[in-house]
């Protein structure tokens, strides 16, 4: 980059700059790189969709670390029913009532009332890393989310990008095809003259038509793509599309701002959001894993429970007035340690963990082909960032020449020395060379901004072009 004449292209630069504030239509204030990049973030329904979803996933870690409370239950039960039973065992399938004592020789169907208060509660006391894997999987699940936000921004941001020196590109373009307008305006202008004083033929002012015909058309085309782009650039930041325009003032100090950053180091493509996305998905198989050999160990629970009992029956068995039964006339508690293992959990282990093997290989190949991507796309920018400095050399001793020849075709024409060919191939010629110096440019910006992208270093290429 520090081998072409940055001055000339500076005062290149700055007569396209000049004529587009000539011949643009009329647009409000122009905006930045900066400002539309961050209208983006507050507007696109994707990104404010990723950060709900990054709440949620926060939210999450504080509901895995209060699922860990101890539980604990209290109720009391008012009752009123008969109270006849028989010895023996059987299976509860929840919802066969309970009947303690009530052993008679026949069935006795008097009423008797009892109330009971109970408190229960139950704590994990051992879990073996359980609850460790628990937080580590709903943690992981924080930064995948935070990651795919990131990701998704950065993608919006690069497309933003993209778009504003597309919309530069054809900023400069339409005020080319403008000039090009006025100059074939200004050869019918040129042949009128020559023709009424019988230096030329009629049939000249022919061709000059068709040919400022075709350059209006072109101009019209330009102006539709422009319009395109504005709606386009609207659709991504919620700016009107009729109040879009790039702010073209800074154009001209882009060469020496991307020739310090193609200068400086790059961040590590670790840091990309692109690749860390990915990175942070295999992150969290690798932390599902984790938690699969942790829920099938052995539990150990400590339980405790405490109740209180009233009924109309005494320890006679004699049934005592229905309001007797009441109030609570036995207190009891229980507590215990109590250890839970299914005997199957080593199969079902191993079935979950060949699963989860294989989510945690294809997590690492999505990574590494990402990797690939953005190497691939480095190594892109790098060349085609050679290719448009090469043609910026040249560039301006195209425009010059063409210049030059255009102005003696003129003349030429003019004096009757050349036909309306040799000019109106001349006045091609110039209009090329400043297409291709546009193109050139974009080609650049372009390639620079993707070089930036592929090395996570985008946000600080948008704030050096401001």
């Amino acid at each position: 980059m520090t081998a072409f004449h940055n001055w000339k292209l500076r005062a290149l630069l700055s007569t396209i700059l000049l004529c587009f504030a000539h011949y643009s239509y009329s647009q409000p204030r122009p905006l930045s790189l900066v400002e539309y990049v961050a209208t983006l973030k507050n507007h696109m329904p994707s990104i404010l969709g990723k950060k709900a979803q990054l709440n949620q996933a926060q939210a999450g870690v504080a509901d895995t670390r209060h699922s860990f409370l101890p539980n604990a239950f209290i109720g009391d039960q008012i009752n009123l029913g008969t109270d006849n039973s028989l010895p023996g065992s059987y299976l509860s399938y929840g919802i066969i009532p309970s009947t303690s004592s009530g052993l008679h020789s026949s069935n006795n169907y008097q009423s008797a009332v009892g109330n009971i208060a109970i408190f229960q509660s139950q704590y994990l006391l051992f879990d073996f890393g359980l609850k460790k894997a628990r937080m580590g999987q709903a943690k992981a699940l924080v930064n995948l989310s935070q990651r795919d936000l990131d990701r998704e921004t950065y993608l919006l941001e690069w497309q933003t990008c993209k778009l504003y020196f597309e919309i530069l590109r054809n900023q400069f373009q339409l005020a080319i095809d403008r000039q090009n307008v006025l100059r074939n305006e200004a050869i019918f202008s040129v042949i009128e003259a020559v023709t009424r004083s019988g230096i030329k033929p009629g049939a000249d002012s022919s061709l000059a038509i068709a040919e400022l015909s075709k350059s209006r058309t072109i101009y019209n085309q330009t102006l539709g793509r422009a319009k395109q782009m504005q709606q386009q650039m609207s659709y991504l930041t919620g700016i009107p599309a009729d109040q879009v325009e790039v702010d073209t003032s800074q154009a001209k100090n882009y060469l020496a701002t991307l020739r310090v950053i193609a200068a400086g180091s790059y961040a590590d493509s670790g840091n990309n959001p692109l690749t860390a996305y990915y990175a942070s998905r295999k992150l969290l198989d690798l932390q599902n894993e984790e938690l699969v050999k942790k829920s099938y160990l052995p539990r150990v629970f400590l339980t405790a429970t405490a109740w209180a009992r009233g009924s109309s029956i005494d320890y006679n068995n004699e049934y005592k007035a229905l309001s007797e039964g009441l109030g609570y006339q036995r207190f009891n508690y229980l507590a215990g340690a109590t250890m839970v293992y299914d005997l199957f959990n080593g199969l079902h282990r191993k079935d979950k963990l060949t699963e989860s093997h294989f989510g945690i290989m294809a997590s690492d190949f999505d990574l590494q082909q990402q990797e690939l991507n953005i190497r691939n796309i480095g190594l892109q920018a790098d060349e085609a960032i050679q290719t448009a400095i090469k043609n910026l050399l040249e560039v301006p001793i195209q425009i010059r020449s063409s210049e030059d020849t255009y102005n003696q075709k003129t003349a030429q024409y003019k004096a009757g020395i050349i036909s309306l060919i040799d000019l109106t191939n001349a006045s091609f010629v110039l209009y090329r060379a400043q297409t291709d110096y546009v193109e050139t440019l974009s080609d650049w910006l372009l390639a620079n901004l993707d070089k930036a992208a592929s090395t996570g270093n985008i946000e600080s290429f948008i704030q050096s072009i401001k």
